[in-house]
């Protein structure tokens, strides 16, 4: 608690982030590999449903694990080249092997 931001680890730093965030109560959150360097277990979303809008407005998260992913979102849109070529649940981004093959 009495260290200064730029003195936290990278992942202390990445939680700092979102704490700062969340007390803004923002209407979109854009989050860039929220996996990375930060435990599922101290993702704020990771605790409950997935919508529980009593964590905060849901985010918007680019990443590149799916697996991790799948624990975290509800809502799965793949890209290639710029072109989106999957879009749907979780269950289905399990059972398309072709899509998960590619990423």
């Amino acid at each position: 608690m009495r260290q200064k931001g730029g003195h936290l680890s990278g992942g202390e730093q990445q939680m700092l982030t979102m704490g700062r965030t969340l007390m803004g109560n923002p209407e979109l959150i854009l989050v860039d590999e929220p996996t990375e360097g930060w435990p599922l277990k101290l993702w704020p979303w990771s605790q409950g449903s997935r919508s529980d809008s009593s964590v905060g407005n849901n985010p918007l998260l680019v990443e590149q694990n799916y697996k991790s992913a799948i624990k975290l979102a509800e809502r799965f849109y793949i890209m290639s080249k710029g072109q989106v070529v999957f879009e749907g649940g979780g269950e289905t981004l399990i059972q398309a092997e072709e899509v998960r093959k590619s990423i």
